[in-house]
C-alpha cells in the first residue's frame, strides 16, 4: 500500500500536449477513479504511472520512491485492460501465476499464491479450466487475481468493465470495490461510466485537456462542481443565466430570466463581482413541485412531455416567465396526467443551486 504522488506532469505525443502540468495525489488505500471525455488524458496519465510512458517533464512518486523514469517491471503495479488478456491454452490457474513465475516464485509459494489470489475472487473452483470456458464475468475475475498475485503496490485498471454487460458490470462494480478494499490497495481507475465511478470510488478526479478540472469525493464532485464542464459531464443538469445581484460568504443571489435564485458557489476561491453574468446549475431531481411559491428559487410554470418510468416521472417543465423548458424528476409521481396545462411551482434549496463563473 503506497501513497501516488504526481508533480507538474507533461507528456507530449508530437505537437498534441495529452497532460499538462498535471499535479495529483492519491492517498494510500485510495479507490480513485480519472474521469472525462475522450482525448482529456486519462488512459495517458494511468499509462504514465504503469511506467509505458515517459513524460517530458515532471515525476511520479510512490510513496517517497521517484519512479518517474523506472521501466514497468520494475514498479510492480497490477494491471487490468478491457481486454481480459488471457492465455487460451493456459488454465486458470497457469494464467494467473505467469506473473510469479516471471519472477523466479518458488514452486511451493506460487501455488498458495494462486489459490489465494483465486479464493480473493471466489474462482478456486475454477482453477483448471480454460478461459473459452469461463464467462465474461469470471474472465475478469481471473484478470483481477492475475493482478493481485504479485502483490502489486498499486493497481492500475483501464476500464475493465467495458465488455461486460450491463448486470455483470454491476456485480463487478462491487467484487472491484470489495477486493481492494480488503487488500487495502491504493487503486487507479479509468473510466468513462459515471454511474461506475459515482458507486465506486472514494474519490475521483475529472479530466479535461490534459488538466485536472475538479478533485473530489462522488457527492462533492455531483452535488457541488466548481465548473459548468463538470457539471455538465456528471450526470444531467439545468443550465440557467443570470446576473449576480448579491455576495455573502460562499453564498450569491442571482437574478435568471425565469426568476430569482439564492445558491452556492460552486468555487469559493473564484468569486463573482456583483453584476456579473454567471451561470447557475440546477439537477433535475433537486426540484419540488407544488402549489406554493417563494420569493426566491421557485418559478411557476406547467408540466409539457412527460415520461413515466415507475417509480420516478421525467417532466419538461415549462417556465412561465419566458417559455423555457426546464428538465424535473419526481419521485414516486403525483403530478403525472393529473397536472395537463396546470399552473405549478417548481422549488429548490439554495443548497441544490450551485452558481458557476465562466
Amino acid at each position: 500500500m503506497i501513497s501516488i504522488r504526481i508533480e507538474k506532469l507533461t507528456k507530449k505525443f508530437g505537437n498534441t500536449v495529452a497532460l499538462n502540468q498535471l499535479d495529483l495525489t492519491i492517498e494510500q488505500g485510495e479507490l480513485f477513479f480519472l474521469l472525462g471525455p475522450s482525448g482529456c488524458g486519462k488512459t495517458t496519465l494511468l499509462r504514465s504511472i504503469a511506467g509505458f510512458y515517459i513524460p517530458e517533464e515532471g515525476k511520479i512518486f510512490f510513496g517517497d520512491d521517484d519512479v518517474t523514469r523506472l521501466a514497468p517491471h520494475k514498479r510492480n503495479t497490477g494491471m487490468m485492460f478491457q481486454s481480459y488478456a488471457l492465455w487460451p491454452h493456459m488454465t486458470v490457474a497457469q494464467n494467473v501465476a505467469f506473473g510469479l513465475e516471471e519472477r523466479k516464485v518458488p514452486k511451493a509459494e506460487l501455488k498458495t499464491r494462486v489459490a489465494e489470489a483465486l479464493a480473493s475472487v471466489r474462482m478456486e473452483a475454477y482453477a483448471e479450466r480454460k478461459p473459452n470456458q469461463l464467462s465474461g464475468g469470471q474472465q475478469q475475475r481471473v484478470a483481477l487475481a492475475r493482478a493481485l498475485v504479485i502483490r502489486p503496490r498499486c493497481l492500475l485498471l483501464d476500464e475493465p468493465l467495458s465488455n461486460l454487460d450491463a448486470k455483470l458490470r454491476l456485480e463487478m462494480r462491487t467484487e472491484i470495490r470489495r477486493v481492494c478494499k480488503e487488500f487495502n490497495l491504493t487503486t487507479v481507475y479509468v473510466t468513462h461510466d459515471q454511474k461506475e465511478a459515482l458507486s465506486v470510488s472514494d474519490r475521483m478526479a475529472i479530466l479535461e485537456n490534459g488538466r485536472i478540472l475538479q478533485v473530489g469525493t462522488p457527492r462533492e464532485v455531483y452535488c457541488r462542481p466548481a465548473r459548468k464542464t463538470v457539471a455538465n459531464f456528471i450526470g444531467e443538469t439545468n443550465f440557467i443565466t443570470g446576473t449576480v445581484l448579491g455576495l455573502e460568504g460562499d453564498r450569491a443571489v442571482v437574478e435568471t430570466a425565469i426568476g430569482r435564485f439564492e445558491g452556492m458557489l460552486g468555487d469559493a476561491a473564484v468569486r463573482p463581482t456583483v453584476g456579473a453574468v454567471v451561470t447557475i446549475s440546477i439537477r433535475p431531481e433537486c426540484w419540488k413541485l407544488g402549489r406554493q411559491t417563494s420569493e426566491r428559487n421557485s418559478i411557476a410554470g406547467r408540466i409539457g412531455e412527460a415520461v413515466y418510468m415507475g417509480e420516478v416521472a421525467q417532466y419538461d417543465f415549462v417556465a412561465s416567465a419566458d417559455g423555457s423548458s426546464l428538465k424535473i424528476y419526481e419521485l414516486n409521481p403525483r403530478y403525472l396526467g393529473t397536472a395537463s396545462g396546470m399552473e405549478l411551482h417548481a422549488t429548490v434549496e439554495a443548497e441544490d443551486v450551485v452558481v458557476l463563473v465562466g
